[in-house]
């Protein structure tokens, strides 16, 4: 289903799947930008409010785009170390100056992950942007943040779900501690303690995920899908998981191929203007088309009914 004209086709497939309530969104940094910093515009932002510069250990992981073990090396090094970095979160992070019309993707994407008075809906993002959407929308959802996942099945969970921790909202060390943001953090959630791998491995054996604001090279993306990886191999089958990407200048063969390498189906769309409207225009116009029910498949029907076939972009 194409939604607007030059919007990305959303696949039958996982159109039944979200009518069925088998869907859950998964949320990462490109959803709160530009009003906040992705992970490479939070690391140099980190470094400018603690007062230093990147030596050349932490440029080289800087450059090869390693931002989660950037910071590792940064919390290690300066005085007041961890608790000092994390403390200029609060600021960076801030949220209380965006007023409520800034909220378009945060609510369609509630409205997408709604279904018979259940919400599940993850983001990795430390924001509470979300929450906001959602009071907006006169709705009020529980709130779970890591490291304390609730089981992914299917049954149990209804919510709200900060897999990577949620900004507190005052200085409490113990919150910050449990936000995921350095290397050792992820080692921690996806490796050692393996609390995140294990939520992640049951939401994909029990849902089809669609990814939202995620690149290829983001490193929480890293994490998450080894974490696919493992359990494709455990379970000797396939998963059920969609990306909304980009592309620009005739690139989407190549974002199909490398998202078709991890095990995702990409869902391509047009970004020639680096504004990502096609893809906002379609959450928005999709979202109040489920919100809609029934109704809001024959208005689609209607709008289109004398209309011309929507350009398609390639499978």
């Amino acid at each position: 289903m194409q939604y607007i004209t030059n919007g990305p086709n959303i696949p039958d497939e996982l159109l039944e799947a979200q009518s069925r309530g088998e869907v859950v969104f998964f949320c990462g940094a490109g959803v709160s930008m530009p009003k906040l910093p992705g992970f490479y515009g939070l690391v140099d932002m980190l470094y400018k409010a603690v007062g230093d510069e990147p030596t050349l250990p932490e440029k080289n992981e800087l450059n090869n785009e390693a931002y989660d073990r950037t910071l590792s090396l940064l919390e290690k090094r300066i005085t007041g170390g961890r608790n000092e970095v994390r403390r200029k979160l609060r600021s960076i992070l801030d949220i209380s100056g965006f007023g409520d019309d800034e909220l378009g993707e945060h609510e369609s994407l509630i409205k997408l992950s709604q279904h018979s008075g259940t919400l599940r809906l993850i983001t990795t993002n430390f924001d509470y942007f979300f929450e906001r959407a959602a009071e907006k929308l006169g709705k009020k959802y529980s709130i779970t943040k890591a490291p304390l996942l609730p089981p992914a099945k299917e049954w149990r969970w209804n919510g709200l779900v900060y897999l990577h921790g949620r900004l507190p909202d005052s200085d409490d060390e113990t919150e910050y501690n449990n936000l995921v943001l350095s290397s050792g953090d992820f080692g921690l959630a996806y490796l050692t303690e393996g609390w995140a791998a294990k939520f992640v491995s049951e939401l994909f054996r029990s849902y089809t995920v669609v990814f939202v604001g995620y690149s290829l090279n983001d490193p929480p993306l890293r994490y998450i899908m080894d974490a696919l990886s493992a359990e494709q191999l455990i379970t000797a089958s396939s998963v059920s998981a969609y990306a909304f990407d980009e592309c620009s200048n005739g690139d989407e063969a190549a974002v199909r191929e490398r998202w078709s390498n991890l095990g995702v189906e990409a869902i391509v769309y047009e970004n020639n203007d680096n504004s990502h409207k096609n893809l906002t225009d379609t959450l928005q116009v999709w979202a109040d088309t489920y919100s809609a029910g029934p109704q809001g498949k024959i208005d689609i029907v209607n709008r289109n009914m004398w209309s011309p076939p929507p350009t398609i972009l390639a499978e």
